[in-house]
């Protein structure tokens, strides 16, 4: 809870009365979640990266609905989704519990100590996406992890990004930047195995979002891997010539996007929207790169 909530004597959140029990150390606490109602969310823009801003509230401070969304086991710092919480094999479930002293190390080593029996704030929201990441990486292929790393890293960029502008100067910019790429490279893995089927992508269409405001699905996916790779186009690409290749298959594939909003009026005139300069944008650069007209 926010100072300014405390003080007004308003709460964000509360513990749910039933019991979690970790998979991994069996350590067992109550899930915190956000109340929901009350004039607590603000709404604001919607940003190109398809998410949701949220106005300071005066009564409540801060809110974000996402520092809520993940499990996180406050011993041994397991994260998942909750529909992924207890679905592991006996492999995963030795690696998780193999791993979690470095989990913390590793968390504590960007971000200082982390207490998750604490009420959620913007440094353990922050926290809790490069958890999930690092867990996501020892989950097999059977709750579609790449598509769920790549909405952890996309979000995970945004909180270092709020991170960033609360305390300058501390590298959170360049933890951001990193999210960013990774976050490119998991959704462009994502747009081929939507067409490979070698994960479940559709066991994660609830939450490909990419924001917990509006789930854009897959047409999320293909925007923002599109987006992304603009974005990171010098990151992702060693020389001229990949460069254009990369943007030449990023235009093709955000043109099912555009090609298809054109095409029917169900789709979202927002995302549509946005399609239709990013493909302009594809369009000048590649032109200027002496690419195909």
């Amino acid at each position: 809870m926010t100072a300014t909530a405390l003080a007004q004597g308003k709460k964000i959140s509360f513990r749910n009365k039933e019991d979690t029990v970790c998979p991994i150390c069996n350590e067992v606490h109550q899930r915190e979640s956000m109340f929901q109602g009350g004039g607590r969310l603000i709404a604001g823009k919607l940003t190109q990266e398809l998410r949701r801003l949220y106005e300071k509230n005066k009564k409540f401070g801060r809110v974000s609905p996402n520092d809520y969304v993940l499990n996180v086991c406050p011993r041994c710092l397991y994260t998942s989704f909750p529909k992924d919480w207890s679905t592991m094999d006996a492999d995963e479930l030795a690696k998780l519990r193999e791993s979690a002293e470095i989990r913390r190390k590793n968390i504590e080593l960007i971000m200082g100590p982390v207490d998750f029996y604490q009420e959620r704030n913007l440094i353990l929201g922050a926290a809790s996406y490069l958890l999930a990441i690092e867990c996501y990486q020892s989950r097999k292929v059977t709750v579609a992890p790449t598509p769920k790393k790549a909405v952890c890293a996309v979000r995970g960029a945004w909180y270092f990004d709020d991170v960033n502008t609360e305390f300058p100067g501390m590298g959170y910019d360049k933890v951001r930047d990193l999210l960013y790429q990774k976050s490119a490279g998991w959704y462009t893995d994502t747009m081929e195995i939507m067409q490979s089927g070698s994960e479940p992508v559709d066991a994660a269409s609830y939450l490909l979002g990419p924001d917990t405001d509006k789930n854009w699905g897959f047409d999320g996916v293909i925007y923002l891997s599109a987006y992304l790779t603009m974005k990171f186009k010098e990151e992702l690409s060693s020389d001229q010539a990949s460069k254009l290749n990369l943007l030449i298959r990023a235009k093709r594939t955000l043109s099912r996007l555009y090609g298809s909003g054109k095409a029917s009026k169900s789709k979202p005139s927002v995302i549509i929207d946005m399609a239709k300069e990013l493909y302009d944008e594809y369009n000048k650069i590649i032109e200027e790169m002496g690419g195909e007209k």
